[in-house]
């Protein structure tokens, strides 16, 4: 069979006619969504690729009244884990047939609002929000509205979710110091306004009160997901004027264990040595550092393809998933102290 003439155009019903079938029955077998195996459909799929014909999806879409495309929202891009969430996000969309668009909302819930109306007059089928604050009013509007939608990385209780099991990953990092003989644990959390910072606490909690160990109240702090943050509360805990100091530290996300890495740098304080320090996420960055960052490892992969399979299969069951996490030891968690308990099961 003879290709098209370059600069020619090449319809279904020209697919249709060289294939010997009705421009239903092409149609048919070419719509990946259905991606039939029988015989006649692979013959038709031949015969347009001979042919050199290009399906129009977004034609067919919009005839369906959808338009294939997904938006995501996320604080900044700047953020290690929202640029590695969107990342996935992308890549599970393309698996399934569909574009992602990103924007930018910061922490401000006007201009979070105002994003979304952005990509809502895109006409995208749905929205991905990774915004955090658990007093968000957006995800409400949204069921309110009956507009499709997903949280990723946090819930709200209520709206179809995505997430790791913060919880879990809090008690395993917790888990994990105590295991290594730790009693003078704290506990830099995110911002009390999210339901990661929340959770992650819980977990820490629970593996503190398992242990019959008694939190101090001003070693457990609520801090923004920052480096500048772990700094901050790094030079509070370790301040040579403090009548004492934690032993272990664990950071709600690996940037906070950064800035405490760095603070304790600058108390002359040795990080696997003197400081047992636990991360959360396990970014990139977290295994290459000149102390390589124990740290609670997050499948975002899976949270990702989740999070579009809540929108694009709405019916399925339940409506708020967790992936586990996984706790990575390295280095800056140190080895189990003289005297004390060896390292025993990370299970919960």
């Amino acid at each position: 069979m003879e290709p098209a003439v370059p600069g020619t155009i090449v319809t279904l019903k020209d697919v249709a006619a060289a294939s010997g079938v009705s421009i239903s029955t092409a149609s048919r077998a070419l719509d990946e969504r259905t991606a039939s195996r029988s015989a006649a459909a692979a013959h038709v799929r031949k015969v347009a690729e001979e042919l050199g014909y290009r399906r129009n999806s977004f034609a067919s879409s919009l005839r369906r009244g959808e338009t294939r495309t997904l938006g995501v929202l996320v604080p900044r891009l700047s953020d290690t884990v929202m640029a590695l969430m969107f990342e996935e996000l992308e890549r599970a969309a393309a698996a399934r047939g569909y574009f992602a668009m990103v924007a930018t909302s910061g922490d401000d819930p006007d201009d979070e609002q105002r994003a979304a109306e952005t990509l809502l007059g895109r006409n995208v089928d749905g929205l991905i929000l990774a915004t955090a604050r658990l007093d968000d009013e957006l995800p409400r509007l949204l069921r309110k509205r009956g507009v499709a939608h997903a949280l990723v990385l946090r819930t709200d209780g209520e709206s179809p979710s995505a997430l790791g099991n913060d919880e879990v990953g809090g008690y395993l990092a917790v888990r994990h110091l105590v295991d290594l003989g730790h009693e003078d644990i704290a506990v830099v959390t995110g911002p009390s306004f999210t339901s990661s910072g929340l959770a992650r606490l819980t977990g820490a909690r629970r593996a503190l009160d398992e242990a019959g160990l008694s939190a101090r109240k001003d070693w457990l702090i609520a801090a923004g997901y920052g480096i500048e943050n772990g700094y901050t509360a790094g030079e509070f805990l370790l301040s040579k004027s403090t009548e004492k100091r934690p032993t272990a530290v664990f950071a709600a996300n690996d940037n906070i264990a950064m800035g405490v890495m760095a603070a304790a740098h600058r108390s002359g304080i040795t990080v696997g040595e003197d400081l047992a320090l636990v991360g959360y996420n396990d970014t990139p960055l977290s295994a290459r550092l000149p102390t390589p960052l124990s740290s609670v490892r997050v499948p975002l992969d899976q949270i990702a393809g989740t999070a579009i399979d809540l929108i694009v299969n709405p019916r399925k069951e339940p409506h708020i998933r967790y992936a586990m996490p996984t706790l990575i030891p390295r280095e800056s968690s140190g080895s189990p102290r003289r005297g004390q308990v060896e390292p025993g099961s990370l299970r919960p």
